[in-house]
């Protein structure tokens, strides 16, 4: 498989995942990617790393890349080829078009298209035999923008382990730490962003939104920003500007990325997503919901999938609000309905919220599923070995 970096992204972790299941089931993973601070986990999931610039979008590089891929190829015996990202796909489906291997490709995000160019470049994880998406707004996207067959579009979500992710599991003390570092007093009511801190997740909206309640009065709040920029644009910088200009900085924490992700989302109120760009589905926005927390997300953020809020159902079923993306009106008023419902209710929207999310994104579902492309895909070349669960079960072996 090929992913440009295995860093902080999507992408990476999906890479990751997708190494933990193929090496559960008894097959080898040949990793090959930039690298990043992640590497090690390939190694320990039972993959290999091999290093190449697959995040150069040099057409040079590309080129390179693909001959020596295509060796690669044939040197460890692949049965297929796995892209996730558009640098490292482009040379990843020439690979695999010259050694008769089957291609496919992983979507976990909509890019923008500003020309007929950037349209034709993203068009590469459209070609896969399979394209998988990670959510059903993703897989419309991609039907709709480049013309993918049903027949060729999967929608698999992607597996969580969230076995760390338990409310019951998390020890008063470590809540305590965490809000002692946000210096706040046990009346505050938080509202967590997790995720990297980059234009597309619109933590310019939420700036704008902890403006607006603010001039409504409202008080004992504080937004966390809980992620990171990747050192690689200057949006950290003019969203810190943006706090100084709108009277903010009492208010907004550039906290940086989390430690302990469960605390983070246990210590919070409520956790958003306010993505102005299409998402797939935000881990940090799933990790609060098995935290067992209510969730603001934008309509671009997650889809009703995975947010279930009115009008869609009642609220006696509504795991948290959605709400259009960049709107700051509308963002800074699903926060005032969120804050103002009494406790017990938020509790019994993030218990619905925790259930629902183990429901939907259970790794053991999405690692058959994957499997099965595979199977169907590599026949007769690939046997499918049974895949463990939890419960003890086992999904059948697959023989092409």
């Amino acid at each position: 498989m090929t992913v440009p970096t295995l860093d902080v992204g999507a992408a990476d972790e999906g890479a990751l995942d997708l190494v933990r299941t193929l090496s559960a089931a008894g097959h080898r993973s040949i990793v090959v990617s930039q690298g990043g601070r992640f590497e090690d986990e390939v190694a320990r999931l039972g993959g290999e790393l091999v290093r190449l610039d697959a995040a150069s979008h040099n057409p040079l590089v590309i080129a390179a890349n693909a001959g020596r891929l295509r060796r690669l190829i044939r040197l460890y015996g692949c049965d297929a080829v796995h892209a996730h990202g558009r640098a490292s796909a482009w040379s990843a489906w020439a690979a695999a078009r010259a050694t008769g291997r089957p291609f496919l490709t992983t979507c976990y995000t909509g890019f923008r298209e500003q020309n007929r160019l950037k349209h034709w470049y993203n068009g590469v994880m459209a070609r896969g035999d399979r394209v998988i998406a990670v959510s059903e707004p993703i897989g419309d996207l991609m039907v709709e923008r480049h013309r993918v067959p049903w027949r060729r579009l999967v929608v698999v979500h992607p597996g969580l382990d969230l076995a760390g992710f338990d409310p019951c599991g998390i020890a008063p003390d470590r809540i305590t730490a965490v809000r002692k570092a946000w210096g706040v007093t046990p009346e505050t009511r938080v509202v967590l962003f997790p995720g990297r801190i980059i234009r597309r997740r619109g933590h310019h909206v939420a700036v704008q939104a902890a403006w607006r309640l603010k001039e409504k009065g409202l008080r004992d709040f504080l937004f966390v920003f809980a992620g990171e920029d990747g050192g690689r644009s200057r949006y950290s910088g003019e969203l810190w500007d943006q706090v100084l200009a709108s009277g903010t900085a009492d208010v907004v924490r550039l906290g940086g990325p989390s430690p302990d992700p469960a605390a983070y989302c246990a210590a919070a109120s409520v956790v958003v997503s306010a993505a102005v760009q299409l998402e797939g589905l935000p881990r940090g926005l799933l990790e609060g919901m098995a935290m067992a927390r209510p969730v603001i997300a934008s309509d671009l953020a997650a889809g009703p999938e995975a947010v279930l809020a009115p009008p869609a159902v009642g609220e006696d079923r509504m795991t948290g609000l959605r709400v259009p993306a960049g709107d700051d009106s509308a963002l800074a008023a699903a926060l005032v309905r969120m804050l103002a419902y009494p406790e017990a209710l938020r509790q019994a929207m993030g218990q619905r919220a925790r259930a629902w999310v183990l429901s939907e994104f259970d790794p053991d579902d999405a690692a058959a599923r994957i499997l099965a492309i595979y199977a169907e895909l590599c026949a007769p070349l690939a046997t499918v070995a049974p895949v463990p669960r939890s419960d003890g079960a086992a999904v059948e072996s697959q023989q092409r």
